[in-house]
Protein backbone atom coordinates (compact mmCIF):
# COMPACT_ATOMS: atom_id res chain seq x y z
CA UNK A 1 0.00 0.00 0.00
CA UNK A 2 1.20 3.53 -0.68
CA UNK A 3 2.21 5.43 2.44
CA UNK A 4 0.63 8.72 3.39
CA UNK A 5 2.76 11.87 3.29
CA UNK A 6 2.43 15.47 4.33
CA UNK A 7 0.88 18.25 2.28
CA UNK A 8 4.30 18.95 0.66
CA UNK A 9 4.64 15.32 -0.44
CA UNK A 10 7.52 14.49 1.92
CA UNK A 11 7.57 12.12 4.90
CA UNK A 12 10.42 11.95 7.38
CA UNK A 13 11.51 8.87 9.30
CA UNK A 14 9.94 9.95 12.60
CA UNK A 15 6.54 10.39 10.98
CA UNK A 16 6.87 7.00 9.31
CA UNK A 17 7.58 5.26 12.62
CA UNK A 18 4.78 7.11 14.43
CA UNK A 19 2.19 6.21 11.82
CA UNK A 20 -0.16 3.31 12.84
CA UNK A 21 0.16 0.09 10.93
CA UNK A 22 -2.19 -0.13 7.96
CA UNK A 23 -5.21 -2.42 8.25
CA UNK A 24 -4.67 -5.29 5.84
CA UNK A 25 -7.89 -7.25 6.46
CA UNK A 26 -11.51 -6.32 5.91
CA UNK A 27 -13.67 -5.29 8.83
CA UNK A 28 -15.36 -8.32 10.34
CA UNK A 29 -18.96 -8.31 11.61
CA UNK A 30 -19.75 -10.49 14.66
CA UNK A 31 -22.07 -13.36 13.84
CA UNK A 32 -24.38 -12.30 16.67
CA UNK A 33 -25.24 -9.22 14.57
CA UNK A 34 -26.15 -11.42 11.62
CA UNK A 35 -28.57 -13.81 13.37
CA UNK A 36 -31.33 -11.21 14.10
CA UNK A 37 -31.12 -9.97 10.50
CA UNK A 38 -31.54 -13.54 9.25
CA UNK A 39 -34.71 -13.86 11.32
CA UNK A 40 -35.98 -10.59 9.80
CA UNK A 41 -35.25 -11.89 6.29
CA UNK A 42 -37.13 -15.10 7.11
CA UNK A 43 -40.08 -12.97 8.23
CA UNK A 44 -40.08 -11.15 4.87
CA UNK A 45 -39.93 -14.48 3.03
CA UNK A 46 -42.87 -15.78 5.09
CA UNK A 47 -44.96 -12.69 4.36
CA UNK A 48 -44.22 -12.68 0.63
CA UNK A 49 -44.92 -16.42 0.43
CA UNK A 50 -48.26 -15.79 2.10
CA UNK A 51 -49.13 -13.28 -0.60
CA UNK A 52 -48.22 -15.78 -3.33
CA UNK A 53 -50.31 -18.49 -1.66
CA UNK A 54 -53.29 -16.12 -1.49
CA UNK A 55 -53.19 -15.45 -5.24
CA UNK A 56 -52.93 -19.20 -5.82
CA UNK A 57 -56.10 -19.72 -3.78
CA UNK A 58 -54.51 -21.27 -0.67
CA UNK A 59 -55.99 -18.74 1.73
CA UNK A 60 -55.65 -20.65 4.97
CA UNK A 61 -51.96 -21.26 4.35
CA UNK A 62 -51.58 -17.60 3.37
CA UNK A 63 -52.98 -16.45 6.72
CA UNK A 64 -50.70 -18.94 8.46
CA UNK A 65 -47.66 -17.44 6.73
CA UNK A 66 -48.65 -13.91 7.78
CA UNK A 67 -49.01 -15.12 11.38
CA UNK A 68 -45.61 -16.83 11.09
CA UNK A 69 -44.12 -13.52 9.89
CA UNK A 70 -45.63 -11.80 12.93
CA UNK A 71 -44.11 -14.41 15.26
CA UNK A 72 -40.69 -14.03 13.64
CA UNK A 73 -41.01 -10.24 13.92
CA UNK A 74 -41.72 -10.64 17.62
CA UNK A 75 -38.56 -12.62 18.33
CA UNK A 76 -35.94 -10.92 16.15
CA UNK A 77 -35.62 -7.95 18.46
CA UNK A 78 -35.49 -10.17 21.52
CA UNK A 79 -32.81 -12.30 19.90
CA UNK A 80 -30.82 -9.15 19.12
CA UNK A 81 -31.02 -7.99 22.74
CA UNK A 82 -30.19 -11.46 24.05
CA UNK A 83 -27.12 -11.75 21.83
CA UNK A 84 -26.26 -8.04 22.21
CA UNK A 85 -26.48 -7.81 18.44
CA UNK A 86 -28.50 -4.59 18.11
CA UNK A 87 -27.51 -2.36 15.22
CA UNK A 88 -28.95 0.59 13.31
CA UNK A 89 -28.88 -1.56 10.17
CA UNK A 90 -31.05 -4.19 11.86
CA UNK A 91 -33.49 -1.59 13.14
CA UNK A 92 -33.93 -0.05 9.69
CA UNK A 93 -34.38 -3.44 8.04
CA UNK A 94 -36.92 -4.43 10.69
CA UNK A 95 -39.01 -1.35 9.88
CA UNK A 96 -38.91 -2.09 6.16
CA UNK A 97 -39.88 -5.70 6.84
CA UNK A 98 -42.84 -4.52 8.92
CA UNK A 99 -44.13 -2.37 6.07
CA UNK A 100 -44.02 -5.36 3.73
CA UNK A 101 -45.32 -8.04 6.12
CA UNK A 102 -47.97 -6.05 7.95
CA UNK A 103 -48.87 -3.31 5.50
CA UNK A 104 -48.60 -4.68 1.97
CA UNK A 105 -49.14 -8.42 2.50
CA UNK A 106 -52.36 -8.40 4.62
CA UNK A 107 -54.04 -5.96 2.25
CA UNK A 108 -53.08 -8.02 -0.80
CA UNK A 109 -54.12 -11.30 0.85
CA UNK A 110 -57.50 -9.82 1.75
CA UNK A 111 -57.76 -8.36 -1.76
CA UNK A 112 -57.23 -11.78 -3.30
CA UNK A 113 -59.76 -13.29 -0.87
CA UNK A 114 -62.66 -10.83 -1.15
CA UNK A 115 -61.75 -7.20 -1.84
CA UNK A 116 -61.36 -7.74 -5.58
CA UNK A 117 -65.14 -8.23 -5.77
CA UNK A 118 -65.50 -4.55 -4.83
CA UNK A 119 -63.37 -3.44 -7.79
CA UNK A 120 -61.51 -0.16 -7.36
CA UNK A 121 -62.95 0.36 -3.87
CA UNK A 122 -61.27 -2.81 -2.64
CA UNK A 123 -57.97 -1.87 -4.25
CA UNK A 124 -58.06 1.61 -2.73
CA UNK A 125 -58.72 0.09 0.71
CA UNK A 126 -55.66 -2.18 0.32
CA UNK A 127 -53.50 0.77 -0.77
CA UNK A 128 -54.65 3.00 2.09
CA UNK A 129 -54.05 0.21 4.59
CA UNK A 130 -50.44 -0.12 3.41
CA UNK A 131 -50.04 3.68 3.59
CA UNK A 132 -51.38 3.89 7.15
CA UNK A 133 -49.01 1.11 8.20
CA UNK A 134 -46.08 3.05 6.74
CA UNK A 135 -47.21 6.22 8.54
CA UNK A 136 -47.54 4.33 11.82
CA UNK A 137 -44.03 2.88 11.55
CA UNK A 138 -42.52 6.23 10.53
CA UNK A 139 -44.08 7.90 13.58
CA UNK A 140 -42.85 5.08 15.82
CA UNK A 141 -39.28 5.55 14.57
CA UNK A 142 -39.38 9.32 15.07
CA UNK A 143 -40.71 8.89 18.59
CA UNK A 144 -37.60 6.87 19.44
CA UNK A 145 -35.46 9.93 18.68
CA UNK A 146 -37.82 12.37 20.40
CA UNK A 147 -37.79 13.61 24.00
CA UNK A 148 -37.88 10.93 26.65
CA UNK A 149 -41.38 10.06 27.75
CA UNK A 150 -42.41 9.26 31.33
CA UNK A 151 -41.57 5.72 32.39
CA UNK A 152 -45.20 4.65 32.74
CA UNK A 153 -45.89 5.47 29.08
CA UNK A 154 -43.53 2.70 27.98
CA UNK A 155 -46.33 0.26 28.84
CA UNK A 156 -48.40 1.68 25.96
CA UNK A 157 -48.07 1.86 22.20
CA UNK A 158 -49.33 4.88 20.30
CA UNK A 159 -51.89 3.32 17.98
CA UNK A 160 -52.28 -0.36 17.17
CA UNK A 161 -48.86 -1.92 16.46
CA UNK A 162 -48.31 -3.17 12.92
CA UNK A 163 -48.22 -6.94 13.69
CA UNK A 164 -51.43 -6.70 15.70
CA UNK A 165 -53.00 -4.60 12.94
CA UNK A 166 -52.19 -7.31 10.41
CA UNK A 167 -53.86 -9.91 12.60
CA UNK A 168 -56.92 -7.74 13.14
CA UNK A 169 -57.19 -6.94 9.41
CA UNK A 170 -57.72 -10.58 8.51
CA UNK A 171 -60.84 -11.00 10.67
CA UNK A 172 -63.09 -11.23 7.55
CA UNK A 173 -61.03 -14.24 6.49
CA UNK A 174 -61.33 -15.90 9.90
CA UNK A 175 -65.09 -15.48 9.72
CA UNK A 176 -65.18 -16.87 6.20
CA UNK A 177 -63.15 -19.93 7.23
CA UNK A 178 -65.62 -20.80 9.99
CA UNK A 179 -68.55 -20.49 7.60
CA UNK A 180 -69.89 -17.01 8.35
CA UNK A 181 -70.70 -15.55 4.94
CA UNK A 182 -73.12 -12.83 3.86
CA UNK A 183 -73.71 -14.61 0.58
CA UNK A 184 -73.34 -11.53 -1.63
CA UNK A 185 -69.66 -11.25 -2.69
CA UNK A 186 -69.78 -7.51 -3.44
CA UNK A 187 -71.45 -6.69 -0.12
CA UNK A 188 -68.90 -8.82 1.71
CA UNK A 189 -66.09 -7.07 -0.17
CA UNK A 190 -67.41 -3.59 0.63
CA UNK A 191 -67.79 -4.41 4.33
CA UNK A 192 -64.29 -5.91 4.34
CA UNK A 193 -62.92 -2.77 2.70
CA UNK A 194 -64.57 -0.55 5.32
CA UNK A 195 -63.24 -2.77 8.10
CA UNK A 196 -59.72 -2.71 6.62
CA UNK A 197 -59.79 1.08 6.54
CA UNK A 198 -60.89 1.08 10.20
CA UNK A 199 -57.89 -1.04 11.18
CA UNK A 200 -55.61 1.24 9.16
CA UNK A 201 -57.00 4.23 11.03
CA UNK A 202 -56.41 2.52 14.37
CA UNK A 203 -52.78 1.87 13.41
CA UNK A 204 -52.16 5.49 12.39
CA UNK A 205 -54.16 6.94 15.29
CA UNK A 206 -52.85 8.03 18.69
CA UNK A 207 -55.05 5.60 20.62
CA UNK A 208 -52.97 4.09 23.45
CA UNK A 209 -52.77 0.30 23.40
CA UNK A 210 -50.97 -1.98 25.80
CA UNK A 211 -47.48 -3.00 24.77
CA UNK A 212 -45.76 -6.33 25.34
CA UNK A 213 -43.82 -4.84 28.25
CA UNK A 214 -46.82 -5.50 30.49
CA UNK A 215 -45.88 -9.19 30.30
CA UNK A 216 -42.99 -8.41 32.64
CA UNK A 217 -45.38 -7.52 35.47
CA UNK A 218 -44.81 -9.93 38.41
CA UNK A 219 -47.57 -12.48 39.00
CA UNK A 220 -48.74 -13.34 42.48
CA UNK A 221 -47.53 -16.74 43.61
CA UNK A 222 -51.05 -18.10 44.05
CA UNK A 223 -51.94 -17.11 40.46
CA UNK A 224 -48.98 -18.75 38.72
CA UNK A 225 -50.67 -22.11 38.15
CA UNK A 226 -53.98 -20.59 36.88
CA UNK A 227 -52.03 -18.36 34.48
CA UNK A 228 -50.06 -21.33 33.15
CA UNK A 229 -53.26 -23.34 32.71
CA UNK A 230 -54.89 -20.44 30.83
CA UNK A 231 -51.93 -20.20 28.46
CA UNK A 232 -51.97 -23.96 27.86
CA UNK A 233 -55.73 -23.85 27.24
CA UNK A 234 -55.30 -21.04 24.73
CA UNK A 235 -52.62 -22.95 22.82
CA UNK A 236 -54.78 -26.10 22.78
CA UNK A 237 -57.77 -24.14 21.48
CA UNK A 238 -55.58 -22.42 18.89
CA UNK A 239 -54.35 -25.77 17.59
CA UNK A 240 -57.79 -27.45 17.68
CA UNK A 241 -60.01 -24.53 16.59
CA UNK A 242 -57.67 -22.16 14.79
CA UNK A 243 -60.12 -19.75 13.16
CA UNK A 244 -62.60 -19.70 16.03
CA UNK A 245 -59.77 -18.91 18.46
CA UNK A 246 -58.31 -16.20 16.23
CA UNK A 247 -61.77 -14.64 15.88
CA UNK A 248 -62.18 -14.63 19.66
CA UNK A 249 -58.65 -13.23 20.05
CA UNK A 250 -59.47 -10.38 17.67
CA UNK A 251 -62.63 -9.50 19.59
CA UNK A 252 -60.71 -9.72 22.87
CA UNK A 253 -58.12 -7.29 21.50
CA UNK A 254 -60.81 -4.74 20.67
CA UNK A 255 -62.20 -5.08 24.20
CA UNK A 256 -58.70 -4.74 25.67
CA UNK A 257 -58.25 -1.49 23.72
CA UNK A 258 -61.13 0.05 25.71
CA UNK A 259 -59.43 -0.81 29.01
CA UNK A 260 -56.02 0.37 27.75
CA UNK A 261 -57.47 3.80 26.87
CA UNK A 262 -59.04 4.04 30.33
CA UNK A 263 -55.82 2.96 32.05
CA UNK A 264 -53.78 5.48 30.03
CA UNK A 265 -56.14 8.32 30.92
CA UNK A 266 -55.99 7.41 34.61
CA UNK A 267 -52.19 7.39 34.57
CA UNK A 268 -52.04 10.64 32.61
CA UNK A 269 -54.44 12.31 35.04
CA UNK A 270 -52.47 11.08 38.05
CA UNK A 271 -49.23 12.27 36.44
CA UNK A 272 -50.73 15.71 35.78
CA UNK A 273 -51.94 15.99 39.39
CA UNK A 274 -48.53 14.95 40.70
CA UNK A 275 -46.90 17.61 38.50
CA UNK A 276 -49.10 20.33 39.96
CA UNK A 277 -48.13 19.29 43.48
Amino acid sequence: MASFSGEDGSADASAETARPAPVTGRRRIPFRHIIPNLVTILAICAGMTGMRLAFEGHFELAVGMVIAAALLDGIDGRIARLLKGQSRFGAEMDSLADIVNFGVVPGMVLYAYSLKAAGSVGWIAALLFAATCALRLARFNTMLDGPKRPEWQSAFFTGVPAPAGAGLAMLPMYLGFIGIDLGEPRLTALLSAAYLLLIGYLMASRIPTWSGKTIGVPVRRDLVIPVILCVVLYVVLLVSYVWHTLTATTLAYFIAMIFSVQAYRRRAKADALAGRV
